[in-house]
């Protein structure tokens, strides 16, 4: 059975491309276009791994994650942070949200493949 990974991202060429990576890589993939999208898909699905950008509109991603941490069902998933942003100032602030790991846009896909491969198991 497929992994499902939620991709949160308010630029729909990076969910595109993050979505054409995942599927090759043979998973399931559920779009949001901001966090408060985000939070509306999570409705008791197993959600395996989360993909999140940090700027964005209506709910940022640092916001996103500390919501998500409050949910019981989706308290331990992983997620990664998908970002333009590089200071560790911000990466501190997503790590203690709750983020596990920081992917820097522009990405190579197989670099993301490669973190969200540590982070589902098989």
């Amino acid at each position: 059975m497929a992994k499902n990974v939620l991709v949160v991202d308010d630029s729909s060429s990076v969910r595109q491309v993050v979505g054409i990576a995942l599927k090759s890589a043979g998973y399931d993939v559920i779009e949001a276009c901001d966090g408060r999208d985000a939070l509306s898909k999570l409705t008791g699905q197993k959600v395996h791994l989360i993909i999140s950008d940090v700027n964005m509109p209506n709910m940022d991603g640092i916001t996103f994650v500390k919501e998500v941490k409050k949910l019981a069902s989706y308290k331990f998933t992983p997620i990664i942070m998908l970002t333009t942003e590089s200071q560790e100032s911000k990466k501190a602030e997503g790590q203690a949200a709750g983020a596990k790991a920081w992917v820097v846009k522009p990405f190579q896909p197989a670099q993301m493949l490669a973190a969200v491969s540590k982070l589902i198991l098989p």
